[in-house]
């Protein structure tokens, strides 16, 4: 097949590249090179020579129609990406991911196209808070925290109905969406357009909802990446990795090459067209427990994070995955556990470039309140 991948020169985007290039597909990428991703504005040292690589903005409907000739199926992962830059850079976040999206889905409402599968990366920020199991209430969904809990340290969760204290559970797909950031709001919306015009003209489309993607090839020098790059950048720069809250906050990490694995199953079959999936590994991971394991395979034990007890605005408490619908419609089980894959992220950031500039992020972050 002829296969566009947008966002292609991207963490993400380019381990799919060379998977489907594995494959025997031809492979077009489709990237504009931020400068906050990609500071040296070049296309990445890494990026498969056998793929065709076009600098250009999904914004920019002309380019995008260039892009798209030939082309059977799309994989939609060009994005602003940054949780607690969104809220501060509205309007930025909103023209990229929503705008961008629809003046892709637009072009294939109404101009001449081959596309026959459209694949988009959504994210797990859009359900806000995971979901919980209330001793009284049953499963309910988590609510955003209260300001005046936070603020005498109390980081836990209580029922919306009784008040009682809750207990973690796994997030199913149909648990309601409360997206506590703009970037949520913007990934939610990118789904949503992809998924309804897909259905409007029976183009199949899937929605990945990515959890807390990592590996090798997440770039050390973007301070509004993943927590695993950002904790690797502080290492390997010989700072300790800041932890918010007490650190037993919990998040569900997927090694990139499980997500590759995901997009490949979405192409392949069709079980999963019109629908979105949880892609995790359905297990949580403390925030302190990602410092503290990388540090130890870095070999550099006596870094141990710097655990702040303070709190950023919008932050949940915890949120993993249930993938029983992706295991079911695709056939998706991941392979890469955790302390495998934070050593595969380690292998990387030896030899990578790293600019550890946590600081200046956490600085832009408390001037506007958001700390």
């Amino acid at each position: 097949m002829n296969i566009l991948i947008t966002g292609g020169a991207g963490f993400i985007g380019s381990h799919l590249a060379d998977a489907l290039i594995s494959r025997g597909h031809a492979v077009r990428l489709f990237d504009n090179l931020d400068p906050q991703v990609h500071p040296g504005g070049d296309p990445p040292f890494y990026l498969n020579r056998f793929a065709e690589f076009i600098k250009g903005d999904v914004r920019d409907r002309a380019a995008l129609i260039k892009a798209l000739a030939g082309v059977d199926a799309v994989f939609h992962h060009a994005a602003a990406v940054g949780v607690g830059q969104s809220q501060y850079k509205v309007e930025h976040y909103t023209d990229v991911n929503v705008r961008g999206t629809a003046v892709l889905m637009d072009i294939l409402a109404n101009e001449p196209h081959s596309v026959r599968k459209v694949v988009v990366a959504s994210s797990m920020s859009s359900y806000g808070e995971g979901e919980y199991a209330c001793p009284h209430c049953g499963t309910v969904k988590g609510a955003m925290r209260r300001s005046a809990d936070l603020e005498k340290g109390d980081w836990g969760n209580y029922c919306p109905q009784c008040n009682r204290r809750l207990t973690v559970t796994a997030t199913r797909e149909e648990a309601r969406r409360t997206p506590n950031s703009v970037y949520a709001i913007s990934k939610m919306a990118q789904e949503e357009i992809v998924l309804n015009i897909g259905l409007t003209y029976g183009i199949p489309s899937v929605a990945l909802r990515y959890f807390n993607v990592y590996g090798p090839r997440q770039s050390l020098s973007n301070p509004y990446t993943g927590v695993g790059a950002i904790f690797m950048t502080r290492i390997k720069c010989g700072n300790r990795p800041v932890v918010y809250e007490d650190g037993g906050q919990t998040r569900d990490f997927v090694s990139v090459h499980d997500v590759v694995a995901a997009n490949l199953l979405a192409l392949e079959k069709s079980g999963a067209d019109y629908h979105a999936l949880n892609i995790g590994c359905g297990v949580p991971t403390p925030i302190r427990g990602v410092a503290e394991t990388l540090a130890r395979l870095h070999g550099r034990p006596d870094i141990e994070p710097q655990i702040t007890g303070t709190y950023r605005k919008g932050d949940i408490r915890h949120c993993y995955a249930d993938i029983t619908r992706a295991r079911e419609l695709l056939g998706y089980d991941p392979a890469i556990d955790f302390d495998e894959g934070m050593f595969r992220l380690i292998e990387w950031a030896r030899t990578a470039d790293a600019s550890d500039k946590f600081d200046i992020a956490a600085k832009e972050l408390s001037d506007k309140g958001l700390v």
